[in-house]
């Protein structure tokens, strides 16, 4: 996902053992605070508008951006870390123990609105060092235990992809659309170098996904300086050693009838470079201004799932979309991570977003696409097979 810190891993890894292997059984506090959401609504219900007071179940949503059922299932994801392994002094206010529940809500909530952990933990009745230890807590233990909700996809899997995409934009053998986007933060001057100066003069991190039709991350990287260039950034990825090395998208092959071949690929904009498994638009070529025009708004439209996903991402969880301060540069894509998985689970269990989380505007507003002139000779080759393809495929839709 990130640059590779061998020692880190080892010693985290460690870490997770230790705690499984412990003689004491994880017992939860004999005492917890249960009672967290009636006293979190009625202190924060007035807060976002009139229309939340009246239904606590779309409240807990705009909140926590979950449902109470998604959040239940988060929670027993977490439970056994966040019990055998108790931050020390997660006592609130009314001198009562945090129960899970309640760790879980505060960690949400600091990911979702990007708040201070003051302001957080004044909404919540806690102190900002405990809204710090809950949080980082909470990102290890769905870090560790909720892998499963972003891999890549079984080639059952990624067929039922395939027929829902080109149904969808009559692209045949696509299999998602990758992106990248950066996420701001402020540095200290000792750390301030211009690796992670972007092109707008922000310090950042990039983030790359790949995603599917249903807006799912398929795959990640990040942790890498802000000053790179996305094509820079792919070449840096597992994704694209993987795909060069014929791991990934490596399924059925689809035969043209004059002898032509489309192999598997993702979709992506001008500023990733043209391969034989990753299509761009065309910017120029011999072909048709028609036939150019219409085969690039199709391509668009695919692509234009990788923006909607970013814009989703950030806005569901705006600590990615407000500029962070000082943050860890080493835990910081632990955090980016955890809200991608979160945003899967969403996905995964049939949650529909809260309307008032949608981020206005492009996800990453300011950056313009910076064109990367890297054309593979078999990469163009392969987008003439598929244009020829997707040609054939709309005269015949049309003759019907």
């Amino acid at each position: 996902m990130a640059p590779p810190k061998k020692s880190k891993k080892n010693k985290k890894d460690g870490k997770l053992k230790k705690c499984k292997s412990s003689s004491v059984a994880p017992v939860e506090p004999t005492a917890p605070d249960s009672e967290w959401w009636d006293s979190f609504w009625h202190k924060n219900a007035s807060n976002p508008g009139s229309s939340l007071s009246k239904d606590e179940e779309e409240g807990f949503k705009y909140f926590f951006r979950v449902s109470r059922k998604t959040f239940d299932y988060i929670c027993s994801i977490v439970r056994e870390d966040l019990v055998s392994r108790p931050p020390s002094g997660l006592i609130n206010i009314e001198g009562r123990l945090l129960s899970v529940e309640k760790q879980v809500a505060i960690a949400m909530r600091r990911l979702a609105s990007g708040e201070s952990q003051v302001s957080v933990g004044a909404a919540f009745g806690v102190g900002q060092s405990t809204v710090s230890q809950v949080t980082w807590r909470f990102i290890e233990a769905l870090e560790e235990r909720a892998k499963h909700h972003l891999k890549w996809p079984d080639s059952n899997r990624m067929e039922e992809i395939k027929s829902k995409l080109e149904a969808s934009f009559g692209l045949p053998n696509c299999c998602g659309a990758i992106d990248g986007t950066h996420i701001i933060m402020t540095l200290p001057t000792v750390q301030a170098s211009d690796d992670w100066c972007d092109t707008e003069k922000n310090y950042s991190m990039l983030l790359q996904g790949t995603v599917d039709h249903e807006l799912r991350f398929l795959d990640i990287v990040t942790g890498w300086p802000g000053g790179m260039t996305v094509s820079r950034l792919l070449k840096c990825s597992g994704l694209f050693k993987l795909c060069e090395s014929g791991q990934r998208l490596n399924g059925n092959v689809r035969t043209l009838s004059e002898g032509g071949e489309i192999r598997e690929y993702v979709v992506g904009g001008v500023g990733y470079p043209l391969l034989p498994w990753l299509i761009t638009p065309y910017e120029s070529s011999g072909l048709p201004a028609s036939v150019v025009s219409a085969f690039n708004a199709a391509h668009e439209a695919a692509r234009s799932l990788a923006v909607r996903a970013f814009s989703q991402l950030k806005g569901t969880w705006r600590i990615l979309s407000k500029v962070m301060w000082r943050p860890d540069k080493r835990k910081l894509p632990s955090i980016i991570l955890v809200c991608c998985l979160l945003h899967n689970i969403i996905i995964d269990c049939g949650d529909i977003l809260h309307p008032d989380v949608a981020l206005s505007g492009h996800h990453d507003s300011g950056y313009g696409e910076q064109c990367c002139k890297q054309v593979d000779p078999l990469g163009r080759t392969m987008r003439e097979n598929l244009v020829r393809q997707w040609q054939h495929s709309k005269q015949t839709a049309a003759s019907n």
